[in-house]
């Protein structure tokens, strides 16, 4: 078995392709903006995240509703230096929530949400010490 993407339906796709490429940096698949869906990779690694038109998955799944409630995913992506990355993201309309700060002895971390409310955990992965 192997993860092939995580998956975020959401009802403003074209502002959520523009958060996910132009302020993440993330490389879209196909460039299609207007949605309903997109696949997006970073630079390195093999998973992906992509963006699903609410309302199409709704056509499939009758309970999902319109609209969603709560916070509902966490988005987890690794970058080499968290500080430099948030600076440059922050510089393209990134609003970030809380960071970065240290969560372990072993990681960093920041947090911000993309136009959805979907939670962006940002890490950066220290060294072990001792």
């Amino acid at each position: 078995m192997e993860l092939a993407q995580v998956r975020l339906l959401v009802s403003d796709f074209t502002a959520c392709y523009r958060f996910y490429a132009e302020v993440l940096g993330l490389k879209p698949q196909s460039g299609s903006a207007e949605g309903p869906y997109e696949k997006f990779s970073p630079a390195t690694g093999s998973a992906g995240i992509a963006l699903q038109d609410r309302s199409m998955m709704a056509e499939v799944l009758d309970e999902l509703g319109d609209t969603a409630t709560g916070h509902r995913s966490l988005v987890v992506l690794r970058v080499d230096d968290l500080d430099s990355y948030c600076e440059q993201i922050a510089t393209r309309g990134a609003d970030l929530v809380r960071g970065p700060t240290p969560m372990t002895d072993r990681m960093r971390v920041a947090h911000l949400k993309d136009p959805e409310g979907n939670v962006v955990e940002l890490q950066e992965w220290l060294l072990l010490r001792g």
